[in-house]
């Protein structure tokens, strides 16, 4: 968050839309990271094809600070954008407007916007491109590298946390965090996450951590893995072949149950009721 008013998470890219010259209509899509309670901003403009370039994004931006303005007065001074590929645009844009990017995939309002308009909003809209898209090639995921030295963690644990306890989570206290607005959770659903520990460097880590955008928390064999930013991905730790199981299973039941939340804490030691960071992470497919 920045001051009060949650940064934002833009989208600048093409629709399965096409203009009536036949050519991919564009759309930038801007929302406001959600926060537990909090009223979401939202706001979109369709583009030309022939007109996507920085100077026209720049005054898309101008106008939608502007109608963030008079939706509740507030100002976001970072924006989250998750597309490499529209990164340098997006910060030529959003620089003579005082606006820091920050590549991310920690854009989960933005995502399931996104889908919710792919579901309902572009089939209804003339144009439309009807039927299964060639989806975009992916890149190999890296192997994922251990955590420096300087910030490991002393200890580790898993653990869960009711759905009704996050609720409360805004009132915790925290030095380094994110909190993301709830999906809707099913009562009596579990929420997995990892809690690491560090009596003498709980506060570097967290704020390290904070630095790399954490996503979500994935196995990869007995690999526990923390995806960040928009590529990286990072090794907790090894993971006990017995623990596997239980874990991949709790994993799953958050996917179904619970919007696909999970959590990460940093904690000086188990017992310590002060958290040098926490995140809620989502588990959701890239778009």
């Amino acid at each position: 968050m920045s001051g009060t008013t949650p940064d934002w998470e833009l989208d600048y890219y093409s629709r399965p839309l096409l203009d009536p010259e036949g050519r991919r209509v564009w759309e930038v899509l801007i929302c406001a990271a959600g926060t537990p309670g909090g009223s979401p901003f939202r706001w979109s403009r369709r583009c030309a094809s022939g007109s996507v370039n920085s100077v026209w994004l720049q005054q898309a931006l101008q106008e939608a600070l502007e109608a963030q303005q008079a939706h509740d007065g507030g100002r976001p001074r970072r924006l989250r954008c998750w597309r490499s590929s529209m990164q340098t645009m997006v910060q030529r844009a959003a620089a003579p407007l005082d606006l820091e990017v920050i590549p991310s995939r920690r854009c989960y309002a933005l995502v399931e916007w996104l889908q919710q308009r792919e579901r309902e909003v572009y089939p209804a809209m003339e144009g439309y491109m009807a039927g299964p898209l060639a989806p975009a090639p992916g890149a190999t995921p890296a192997p994922p590298r251990p955590l420096p030295e300087a910030v490991q963690g002393d200890g580790w644990c898993w653990a869960q946390l009711p759905t009704e306890a996050l609720q409360e989570a805004g009132e915790w206290p925290m030095d380094f965090g994110g909190l993301v607005e709830l999906p809707p959770l099913d009562p009596g659903a579990r929420i997995p996450g990892v809690r690491l520990f560090s009596p003498r460097r709980a506060l570097a880590l967290a704020g390290w951590l904070a630095g790399l955008e954490p996503v979500r928390l994935e196995l990869r064999q007995r690999q526990l893995v923390l995806e960040a930013g928009l590529d990286d991905r990072w090794l907790v730790s090894d993971v006990a072949a017995e623990q596997v199981a239980e874990a991949q299973a709790a994993f799953a039941h958050s996917r179904d149950r619970a919007g696909g939340l999970q959590f990460l804490a940093v904690q000086s030691d188990p017992d310590s009721q002060h958290f040098a960071g926490f995140w809620l992470l989502r588990d959701l497919p890239d778009p």
